[in-house]
């Protein structure tokens, strides 16, 4: 097995490396400079979300931190749709490869929240 896959903070990193990659793709104009503006901000934060639940004071605070993550994975997926409907790059495999990340991390952290929420009760 690919010990990769579970290694939820390198994965949180290297997703935060494709974000960027895209974010550098997009072209020099208000719209791009707009997207990109706020796709750096949502698609980068999971990253040191993740690392912020990993300190959590509190499981109420741990499950707090992962939502935030989670809702930071919701905004970076539209954007991402958005990038690719208008297209602004030209070549969306990336995109659509970045997209297919997003899902399956949103699913993680579903499942972790559920776990953390149940584990509390």
């Amino acid at each position: 097995m690919n010990q990769k896959k579970y290694d939820l903070e390198n994965r949180l990193l290297e997703y935060s490396v494709k974000i960027i990659a895209i974010v550098e793709q997009l072209p020099n104009s208000r719209v791009g400079n707009h997207v990109a503006g706020q796709l750096i901000k949502s698609g980068t934060s999971p990253y040191p979300n993740h690392g912020e639940a990993q300190a959590a004071e509190s499981s109420k605070d741990f499950v707090h931190k992962l939502r935030i993550a989670l809702k930071e994975l919701r905004e970076t997926k539209r954007w991402l749709k958005l990038i690719k409907h208008i297209p602004l790059v030209k070549q969306t495999a990336n995109i659509d490869a970045t997209l297919a990340e997003t899902e399956e991390l949103i699913k993680i952290f579903v499942s972790s929240i559920h776990a953390a929420e149940k584990k509390k009760k």
